[in-house]
């Protein structure tokens, strides 16, 4: 809810002090998108709006819009000192009036640039800023806030549901696009949660951004979340609703680089001052787009603004920076002659690093319950450390080289699984090393890489009986959790911007037993601790047999804290029947079956094992004692001890 504007504070008086320009060229002024931008305001009686932009190199800027007919003359700004500020109060101005910078070079070259610092936009195609107001919406969500700021993070449950909201679900009124409404996509999507037991959304596209295709990658306004869905007080609702039932929010955010479109950041006053200058530092040739340039103070500071903007504004409670390689890495994705070696003749990009240090420390030094979460796809070291280490700062980072092996594991033919046994036990020999989350995100459902159930093997049923087992293997590793959507119950088409999720497959047996089964592997994850209390320390984790390429099984278990409650997993990646299998326990105990994934209401061919196994002196894997059942074809069994 939100006051209407009748009801609304008084307006303050926005200005610009000094203090203010001396801060944001010093790129320590995180608060400057309260000065920057358009804000309502008040100056000696007179309701209006005061509007901000950072210019050097202009020779002059106007601000023009619906209030003054887009008047080109009428409403020039003044420059307020040597660090290319420029600001205007105009009178009567109101909320959701559309506007735009026009900035004239020192050339005679007109520019008609967007607002960067807008928090609201034209719906595309139309490239104006709107005058928003964030003040007035009623947070409801102080004791997730409390709670989140107390936890430690790595000793808590994280199961993310990777989420575009314009291809979850269309809008059956029959417009073209089909958006639901940020409010409306809320009291779905909260039903849905509910229900699967996710711990967080991780939400692609809200920065606004020109293009659909680009998912929001290529971004132009880094302070507005995207109109397609709403206001910014609608996105509010949308935080709002998901802390209500205990769920976090975190956004992609993009700092590797921006859209060229003519009215966003790019040559922004007829000069290079968001991207380097240099092509070779500031354009990536492979994605068409311009690299920010992470040596400038106001740079930075727009960035690390933009981070704690979303965080104080909007309450959301993390976000995962997108290609992070592509910033630390001077020649990524470029040939020789594209790329410039640094001040040691390195390919490392120093004023990346330096930017990645600079942001953990003043996001997660002040907000230490806000993920930062690295998607960053080498073996870069030390991505996720303490604030002031050698590291750069991350909370975590995507497990790229577990998502690799699993997916090529599990493509396999199972005949030729015992030839890459070791694909699926290799991510636990560098577990140590970072905090790891464990990604099959949308990356791996588009660009003809077919959905995660049409990456499987064998006939209908086995694609399906072998998701089941590959989940049960991916819930039981170490590492936090990311599915993206349509994965928990078995989209067969490959994911596109354009249209909604397949929901008719639930009418499925297979698919609606899919997501029974995900929905009990994500019960199961987050009742029992053992399962991401010691995600990043062999505390936690003890391979029982990782050795049986033969046959193709892997059995291990997760340990908690209290010795008690623990829980085994035994998993048959092949279609064969390993009758009277034989599993090394570490202790004489009765050992519970909790989950059987070829119970038919999951879809599988309903193979039994006896409810409680009590282990017996009879030596394997190791161990003094051993269970005994049969292993039917792809089943995963999990048990509690």
């Amino acid at each position: 809810m939100e006051k209407s504007s009748q009801t609304a504070a008084k307006r303050k008086t926005v200005v610009i002090s000094e203090a203010d320009q001396y801060l944001f060229a010093q790129g320590t002024h995180y608060d400057i998108y309260k000065k920057l931008g358009a804000h309502l305001s008040e100056e000696d009686g007179v309701e209006g709006v005061f509007f901000a932009v950072w210019a050097p190199n202009a020779a002059a800027v106007h601000v023009i819009g619906e209030f003054n007919g887009w008047d080109e003359n009428s409403h020039s700004m003044n420059k307020l000192g040597p660090g290319g500020i420029y600001s205007l109060f105009v009178p009567g101005v109101e909320e959701n009036c559309m506007y735009k910078f026009l900035i004239t070079t020192h050339t005679g070259q007109k520019l008609y640039k967007a607002d960067p610092f807008a928090n609201y936009a034209e719906m595309r195609p139309g490239t104006a800023s709107k005058v928003a107001d964030l003040n007035g919406f009623v947070w409801e969500d102080e004791k997730w806030l409390a709670k989140r700021d107390k936890a430690d993070i790595q000793k808590e449950p994280i199961a993310i549901y990777e989420c575009h909201i314009g291809s979850w679900m269309k809008h059956p009124d029959g417009t073209p696009d089909g958006f639901y409404n940020y409010r409306q996509f809320a009291d779905r999507l909260v039903a849905y949660l509910k229900e699967m037991k996710y711990t967080h959304v991780e939400l692609m596209g809200i920065a606004e951004h020109p293009f659909d295709g680009s998912w929001g990658y290529q971004v132009t306004g880094y302070y507005a979340p995207t109109a397609r869905y709403g206001t910014p007080k609608d996105f509010m609702y949308l935080v709002n609703r998901l802390h209500k039932i205990n769920v976090g929010v975190i956004l992609d955010w993009v700092p590797a680089h921006f859209a060229t479109d003519a009215h966003g950041l790019g040559c922004f006053d007829g000069q290079c001052i968001f991207e380097h200058p240099d092509p070779r530092l500031g354009e990536h040739p492979e994605w068409g787009t311009k690299i920010f340039n992470y040596g400038k103070t106001e740079v930075k500071n727009f960035l690390i603004a933009n981070v704690l903007f979303w965080l104080r504004e909007f309450h959301v409670d993390g976000i995962r920076v997108d290609a992070v390689a592509s910033m630390l890495y001077l020649d990524y994705g470029k040939k020789d002659g594209q790329w410039c070696p640094n001040k040691f003749g390195g390919n490392k990009n120093l004023e990346a690093i330096e930017f990645f240090k600079h942001m953990n420390s003043v996001v997660r030094g002040t907000y230490p319950g806000f993920l930062t979460i690295a998607e960053e796809s080498t073996a870069w070291p030390q991505v996720t450390s303490s604030i002031g280490s050698d590291g750069l700062g991350f909370t975590f980072k995507w497990n790229m080289g577990w998502m690799h092996d699993f997916c090529e594991y599990m493509k396999l033919d199972p005949y030729f699984r015992k030839d890459n046994h070791y694909a699926m036990t290799f991510a636990m020999s560098y577990n140590e090393s970072e905090n790891y989350i464990l990604p099959l995100s949308h990356d791996e459902v588009v660009h003809l890489k077919c959905s995660m159930v049409n990456k499987m093997p064998g006939y209908h049923t086995d694609k399906y009986a072998n998701l089941r087992v590959g989940y049960t293997y991916m819930f039981g590793h170490a590492g936090k959790k990311l599915l993206f959507m349509g994965q928990d119950f078995g989209q067969e088409r490959e994911w596109s911007e354009a249209r909604e999720l397949d929901w008719f497959l639930l009418e499925e047996p297979l698919n609606s037993g899919l997501k029974a089964y995900v929905g009990e592997l994500l019960a199961l994850y987050r009742k029992y601790p053992c399962l991401y209390t010691f995600d990043n320390s062999w505390k936690g984790f003890e391979w029982l047999n990782a050795d049986d390429a033969e046959r193709s099984t892997y059995s291990f278990y997760r340990k908690s804290a209290t010795g008690r409650n623990n829980l085994l997993f035994v998993l048959n990646m092949t279609p064969m029947l390993w009758e009277n299998y034989k599993v090394g326990v570490p202790a004489k105990r009765k050992y519970k079956l909790v989950l059987n994934s070829d119970d038919k209401c999951f879809g599988g061919n309903g193979c039994t094992i006896p409810a409680v196994l009590e282990a017996k002196k009879s030596p394997a894997n190791y161990k003094d004692y051993s269970i005994t059942f049969d292993l039917a074809p792809y089943m995963a069994a999990v048990f509690v001890f």
